[in-house]
């Protein structure tokens, strides 16, 4: 009960943090940045994958409420929450986890966290981002937006995770 509590508290944060704050950071429509994902990221291991894309959806319309998106996060988190098993499966280090262990630096270490927040950042943005334009014609132009935004949100969301998440 305790853990669903810290993980609503994230939840809440992470949405505020993201509407009321990083929606209104635009630098030239290229740096957006989106630490909500973090939320995603931070589930447990064996999390049972249909609750972890119920739970992507959840965020991803509560994002989409406030920013009037009309879906684009809701599906953006929706993939993400699809791929992050097999993102894990593919860096991860260790065959067994104990149960509720969380993704992060104290089990993991520093570089397979950054490794791990990277690649599903990048996915995440150009999920989101080639669905935003939904079209290939300017795709230099989108690519530039998702590697620019990808580094923001990194920056970010490690940021988050060192003050908020790894003390808890």
């Amino acid at each position: 009960m305790i853990r669903a509590h810290k993980y609503i508290i994230h939840f809440i944060v992470l949405v505020l943090l993201q509407v009321l704050i990083l929606n209104n950071i635009q630098i030239s429509s290229y740096f957006n940045p989106f630490i909500y994902i973090l939320f995603i990221l931070i589930l447990p291991l064996d999390i049972n994958k249909s609750l972890l894309l119920l739970l992507g959806f959840i965020l991803g319309i509560t994002i989409d409420i406030f920013s009037d998106t009309m879906g684009l996060h809701a599906g953006a988190c929706v993939f993400l929450a699809y791929i992050r098993p097999h993102i894990l499966n593919s860096i991860s280090t260790k065959e067994d986890y104990e149960p509720g262990t969380i993704p992060g630096i104290n089990i993991n270490g520093f570089l397979w966290f950054l490794k791990y927040i990277i690649i599903t950042t990048v996915a995440h943005h150009l999920f989101l981002f080639l669905v935003e334009i939904f079209s290939f014609n300017d795709f230099s132009d989108t690519l530039l937006k998702v590697i620019s935004s990808s580094l923001f949100s990194v920056f970010t969301i490690i940021f988050y995770y060192i003050l908020a998440i790894k003390k808890s």
